[in-house]
């Protein structure tokens, strides 16, 4: 694909959105602590659960996976026009997912990435979305490690795109090779998880922490 003027504004724009790191937003707000000076110090809706409040931590979760969604969705209701398909609009995904990852506005420090790769995959196709979901769903339902269900998502993701690819939706090789980055990326994200999930030391869902 080419890139136009307006597909460039679009990738740049879903990246300063993507950088707005909710966690930190919605703490200060509030008049919490900085999400990353306590717990693993990822500024994502794990972590700021750990501060006990459930609230911030489910606003955090769907602001997070809305800045994920709606550049996607954006393009793929009003592109068109500007000639913008479903390969800018994954792309602009990706860049919002990056943002979240390394957000400009807050030294680059930013969290792992899983709720803004949900919202960007209600974006593309949101059967994709609910799919991955409900992988996410079983994994930890069985076996109570949210990184673990993290990162089996983000390998059934482009899977699930590849497969039902033409059948549950269009098959497009830019969206592919942005679903693939992203999942890439989530992995390398959880490598210290990885690490802990290999060790026997990695915290279960429900559990606290008893060292950071």
């Amino acid at each position: 694909m080419s890139f136009t003027l307006p597909s460039l504004i679009a990738i740049v724009v879903s990246y300063l959105i993507g950088s707005l790191s909710f966690a930190v937003i919605v703490s200060k707000t509030l008049g919490m602590a900085d999400p990353r000076s306590y717990g693993s110090k990822n500024p994502g809706a794990t972590n700021v659960l750990r501060s006990g409040n459930k609230g911030a931590a489910l606003a955090t979760l769907l602001l997070d996976a809305l800045k994920g969604w709606l550049p996607v969705f954006l393009i793929h209701q009003f592109g068109a026009q500007w000639g913008l398909g479903a390969g800018v609009a994954a792309l602009a995904g990706l860049a919002a997912f990056l943002g979240h990852l390394y957000p400009v506005f807050f030294g680059f420090q930013g969290g792992k990435g899983v709720a803004t790769a949900a919202g960007v995959l209600m974006g593309i196709a949101p059967l994709l979305g609910l799919a991955t979901g409900v992988t996410w769903l079983i994994i930890a339902v069985f076996f109570r490690y949210s990184s673990l269900s993290s990162l089996v998502a983000a390998f059934f993701a482009p899977a699930y795109y590849l497969i039902a690819g033409g059948i549950a939706w269009p098959l497009d090789r830019t969206v592919l090779i942005a679903l693939v980055v992203m999942s890439l990326l989530l992995f390398w994200r959880h490598r210290e998880n990885i690490r802990r999930l290999a060790a026997g030391t990695e915290s279960k869902l429900g559990a606290k922490k008893k060292q950071d």
